[in-house]
């Protein structure tokens, strides 16, 4: 096929401090990316626009025609109406802003909305860490902790969009979370905590990343903070599978590239409290990185146009 032929798909990940954008094939090969602030107290069109504007230049550089565009966005999202239902407190003017319109204004071809996380377990169920499992619980931890269910081969969103929203369930002690709750896995587990839980423990304000240096270096208190966060994740994953009977685990985010200090507590605490099934978790670390939202949100625009399997 002559490459101005080809069909492309946009990928979009609209995330609390950045926005990732890519261009894909049918083959949902990245054939290039681009990345830029995400201006999240800005509004809803403001960080479209910078989306599109990451966007643009990719377009005009690479043969091809657009075919359609997916996104994936951080907060309960309504995939069939294409807008934000719920935001955190990260963001100002996007819970009710239609994202799937605004796109599909600037670009002329269909576009279609996933929550963040949803959109990560489509990149990594299509060509990730977990490709063509039927049964997997993805995760994420960033700057909050999201979760997303694969059911028999598809995505399980529930009737709300919630299922699978693991960094929300209560139980994890009582600190507020930045959805108004309390004791949510969240506190524990996403950067800010971590960041936040190692203040409160020594005073000092470090980034995550910062304190996983700071525990790789033997800080115990960044040490106890880390731990803190894999077992709370262990138990949210033991709670899932007691419902569900998942027991394949893919994690991604930000917080993951401190996988040495995350996976053995995880495992550690799996291990000496096993889903009731009594088959051992399979945890994997994100096989995609940071491409797994925006090619998992260019997978669902390929399958939703059926023009092909992006698995």
């Amino acid at each position: 096929m002559n490459t101005y032929d080809r069909r492309l798909f946009a990928g979009v990940d609209i995330g609390g401090t950045t926005t990732q954008v890519v261009l894909c094939d049918d083959d949902l090969t990245v054939l290039d990316r681009a990345e830029t602030a995400t201006p999240a107290d800005r509004g809803g069109r403001a960080m479209t626009d910078a989306a599109l504007g990451a966007l643009a230049p990719l377009l005009e550089r690479t043969p091809g025609r657009l075919t359609g565009c997916g996104a994936g966005a951080a907060g309960v999202v309504d995939s069939v109406t294409g807008r934000i239902l719920v935001a955190s407190d990260s963001f100002t003017g996007w819970a009710g802003f239609g994202v799937t319109d605004a796109l599909e204004d600037a670009l002329g071809v269909p576009a279609f909305l996933d929550n963040d996380v949803n959109a990560f377990l489509y990149g990594e169920t299509s060509g990730g860490a977990v490709r063509d499992e039927q049964d997997v619980l993805g995760i994420t931890l960033g700057t909050g902790v999201g979760g997303a269910l694969w059911s028999d081969g598809a995505l399980f969103t529930g009737p709300h969009g919630a299922a699978g929203e693991i960094g929300h369930i209560p139980g994890f002690g009582d600190l507020l979370c930045s959805c108004g709750g309390r004791g949510h896995l969240e506190t524990l587990a996403s950067g800010r905590s971590i960041g936040a839980r190692y203040a409160e423990r020594t005073g000092r304000r470090l980034t995550a990343r910062e304190v996983a240096d700071a525990a790789g270096g033997g800080d115990e208190d960044a040490r106890a903070v880390f731990r803190a966060a894999g077992e709370g994740i262990a138990r949210a994953i033991v709670m899932t599978a007691g419902v569900v009977d998942i027991t394949t685990v893919v994690v991604g985010g930000g917080v993951s590239r401190a996988w040495p200090l995350l996976s053995p507590v995880v495992l550690a605490a799996l291990a000496a409290e096993p889903p009731v099934s009594g088959h051992p978790v399979r945890l994997v670390r994100s096989g995609l990185g940071s491409d797994a939202v925006p090619v998992g949100a260019a997978a669902r625009a390929l399958r939703e146009l059926a023009v092909g399997s992006p698995a």
